[in-house]
Order: structure tokens, then sequence, then C-alpha cells
């Protein structure tokens, strides 16, 4: 029946070949055909004291496999993938030879150790990881003496076949739910007796820092009070600086207490000691919201610290960011509590809320501005601009740095689209009231607008001014001359080709900075 099969194969490649002139068919893709690849064998033998060894050959891009069994036998086992070889083996330890063989005859070979022994296996360790960033995932292997192959059963699914591998190789296995399972994995040789080693794995999620709503196996149980409704739910706002599919949503209802919020509570304490700063993402109905970020102890709520930020922009997304480098590190801080439009009774708007996480502080992120420093820059884009830090595009004329901010002005984006970028410290205008910067604009012409707010933005300050060159460098001046200094103005906004909708157009600038 073996012979019949082979001869139907011969003459259909032969008809393929005889109904395909040269102008039909090219057979030069299988002269570029790669040699096979990643080779391995499971070796498992009966327990029975007969020696009986069943090979199992594996591999990618092979048409068919030879086994030397490394004991002499002059004529090796040909094998097609999906088959396997048996051999009947004396006691010893043997070098097998596994050699893919590829459809043009280019040839992969590895070579296996297996042991044949009739006593029963020995010194059987087990070794049993997780997998960085998959809390789901555990990796087995194990070593033993005396032993031919192994199996591991994960103590899930009591009706799934147990797993077998060799020594050197590694099991994976994903669990679907957290909780507490044995792992069973047992030695096997040639004889009747075995040796097991059961341990338990136990499969946790925790919710630590970053927090970003997209893990579907995560507990968020948000403890909400003075009537605020909290929950998980779609982005309904995928743009911007957040894209992601789930984020977190407040509804602050009708009536609702001015210190209405929500906790979540972490399964570890928050890390200030070297990352004091906490950036979250918020949508808000209305700019000139407060959103009041606190944390706890979790044994004593007595024990917390609290910072504010005020939303500059409504119906998109901003990153705020919350300084707690003042925080005392001696304390343990575990839960967070949000509060939206704090100070204010609820009316039934509705705020969001996205990828809470720790930063570094952004120290140099000051007047000057140059964006050379390897901190983290904000660029909080509205009206459908975005900006970043990138490589200066054109490093001549009056600035050859090597980084700049970028303004993309989206083709549709509205007249007043632009970006706004926090300071760590308002400017000091006591002894200098002019700003100078440079620019880039792939017109002339434009109206390049540079507006000043405090936080909370409260008090505002603004001026133009007009591009005159295309496409290289220049350098723009601003003459705030009589500014407020005790206004602190710590943010800088900026409009590129300001009172004209979006092309789709990109601007550089940099280099932000005082002078007379």
């Amino acid at each position: 029946m073996k012979s019949l099969k082979y001869i139907i194969t011969l003459l259909f490649v032969t008809a393929l070949f005889t109904a395909c002139n040269d102008d039909e068919f090219d057979s030069g893709f299988l002269d570029n055909a790669p040699a096979p690849t990643n080779l391995s064998a499971l070796f498992t033998i009966t327990q029975d004291n007969t020696g009986l060894v069943t090979i199992q050959p594996n591999g990618e891009g092979v048409a068919n496999y030879s086994i030397y069994f490394g004991d002499g036998t002059p004529d090796p086992a040909t094998v097609t993938p999906g088959q396997k070889a048996q051999h009947n083996y004396a006691e010893g330890v043997y070098d097998v030879k596994i050699v893919g063989n590829g459809i043009t005859g280019k040839q992969t070979e590895i070579i296996e150790q297996l042991t044949v022994t009739f006593v029963a296996p020995e010194n059987l360790s087990v070794n049993i990881a997780t997998v960085n960033g998959d809390p789901f995932t555990i990796n087995v292997s194990a070593t033993a003496d005396y032993e031919t192959f192994y199996e591991v059963t994960f103590g899930e699914d009591e009706s799934a076949a147990p797993v077998q591998f060799n020594e050197g190789d590694q099991v994976s296995y994903t669990y679907s739910d957290i909780g507490t399972y044995d792992v069973t994995v047992t030695a096997f040789s040639g004889g009747a007796a075995t040796a097991t080693v059961t341990q338990q794995v136990t499969i946790t999620n925790p919710l630590l820092l970053p927090v970003d709503f997209e893990n579907s196996t995560l507990n968020y149980a948000f403890g909400d009070f003075g009537n605020a409704t909290t929950s998980v739910v779609a982005n309904p706002d995928q743009s911007g600086i957040n894209t992601s599919t789930m984020v977190g949503q407040q509804v602050k209802n009708p009536g609702a207490e001015v210190w209405a919020g929500t906790s979540l509570a972490l399964d570890a304490p928050i890390d200030f000691a070297s990352l004091n700063q906490v950036k979250l993402k918020v949508w808000s109905p209305a700019a000139g919201v407060t959103v009041k970020f606190k944390v706890e102890n979790l044994a004593d709520s007595n024990i917390n610290y609290e910072v504010d930020q005020v939303t500059t922009t409504a119906n998109q997304w901003e990153e705020l960011t919350y300084d707690f480098s003042a925080i005392d590190t001696n304390n343990e801080y575990g839960r967070i509590v949000l509060f939206f439009n704090f100070g204010v009774n609820g009316s039934g708007e509705t705020y969001y809320f996205d990828d809470i996480k720790l930063a570094a502080p952004a120290q140099a992120v000051v007047i000057p501005l140059n964006f050379e420093y390897d901190i983290e820059y904000t660029f909080n884009g509205f009206g459908n601009a975005f900006g970043a830090k990138v490589a200066n595009p054109d490093q001549s004329g009056i600035n050859t740095s090597g980084f700049v901010g970028q303004v993309v002005k989206n083709n549709g984006a509205e007249t007043w689209a632009g970006v706004h970028m926090p300071l760590v410290a308002p400017i000091d205008f006591s002894t200098q009231q002019k700003i100078k910067m440079k620019v880039w604009s792939p017109q002339a012409g434009i109206t390049v607008l540079l507006k000043l707010e405090n936080n909370g933005a409260t008090i505002t300050t603004e001026l133009p001014a007009t591009t005159t060159v295309a496409n290289q460098w220049e350098e723009l001046v601003y003459d705030f001359t009589g500014i407020d200094n005790s206004a602190n103005f710590q943010n800088v906004v900026l409009f590129f080709d300001f009172n004209q909708p979006g092309t789709g157009a990109t601007y550089y600038f940099d280099d932000i900075e005082l002078t007379n």
C-alpha cells in the first residue's frame, strides 16, 4: 500500500513537470529554498526492560529525516515528517544523529544523547521558572540520573495528556486563571520503576503600576465614594496621545459630593525611592478642572500624600504630571485615590483616565528649553495637532543641534490647534522679559503664536510672530516687556499657522530662551 502511494505521487509530479513548459514553470524557487531548521528529537522508551526506544524527529522545512541510531547499526531509518522510528537498544549512552533532508537536497543535522538503562531514575530535580511580563506562563525543565525521558502534568486540566520531553528541553505552559496548581514531573527509564516529583506553583496576577486597564484578567476593584461611579470601559476617544483600547471612567453623578472619587488598591506599595513623579492621562469635558491624585497606606489611610493638577484642554486626552518628590518614603503607599473636579459638586459629567505610571523627575524641562537632554519632554497636543522630540531634520544655518521639537498640524486640524508644554518651574522674568525661539517652517508668512499660562491657566498672555523664510531655520523674538513675574507662568503653548486650518504640515522649533 505504501509503495502504491509513492507511485501515485511520482506520477503526479511527473505529470506536473510535463504539463508545464519552460515558460510556464520556473523551478528557480526550489534552488533558493533554505536548509531545514529547528531540528529536535523526542526519545521515549517502553517500561518493560526491552530497550525499545521510539524516536520522533521534528523540524521545519524537512522533506524527510535520516536517523542514525548510534549503536553501530549501519543503515539509518528514514521517516517523513510526523512519523516515528523505533529501535531496540542495550543499556548504554548513545549519540543519535538526526539529519533533516530538504526538498532540494540541503541538509541539517543534530546529535542528541540517548540514555538507555533499566534501573529506576534517581536524583530527579525539577526547575519551574516564571516568565517575565507573563504571570500566567511557566517554564519547566528537569534533570535526573538513569532517565530516558520525562512527562509533566500541570494540575489545571486533569483530563489533559502529559507532555513528554527530554533532558535539556524546556516545556512552557500557560494557565487560564490564577490559583495554586500541582506540577508533577515523572522520570522514566527502560524499566518499570519511575521517579516522581510534585511541586506547587501559585499563579498570581498582581495589580501594580503602571496601570493601563488592558489586562482583562486583572480585578480593577474600584472603591467609589461620595456618589461617584467608576468602571473600566472602551476608550471613547482613541486619538492623540491615547489610542489604547480600554480606559478608566468616572461619572460624578448629579449631586455628588465635592470630594467624590474612587480608590484602587495595589498589590504592592508604590516605590517612590527612585521615581517620584506620577503621570496620568485624563480626558475631561472641560478645561480648568482640578484632578486630585492621592496615595494612602493600605492599613492606615491617615498616612497619605496628595497633589493637585488642573486640566488645560477639553474633550481630548492630555497627560498630567504629579510631583511626589516631597513624599515621606519611610511610609508605604499602596492605594491610589482619584478625585475629578475636586471641590465642585457633581452634575453628571463623565471623566476618563488611563496609563497611571511612575516617571523620573523632569528636572531639565525649564527655560532655556533645547531638547538635548535625555529626559521626558511633555507635548500635550490639542485641536488635532501633535508634538514630539525628534532629530533635527536640517542641521544647518543657525541651528546645528541634534534634537528639536516638532509640531504636526494634521490635515483639517482646528485653526487654534497647537501643543502645550509644562515646565517644572515658572519662567523668571525678573531680569529678562523677551523670549526668542528658533523655528523651521515649510512656508514664509505664517503666524507662530506663543502663549504663556500659569498652572490652571487662570492667568495667560500671548504674542504672535511671523516667519519670513521657508525651509530653513530662523529666530523669532517675542517681547513680553512689562509682564507680571508674580503670575508664575509655567506652561508654554505654541500655535503654528495660527488662525488657519491644518494642512498636514510639519513645523520645528528649538532653543526657547530668555533674552534682552
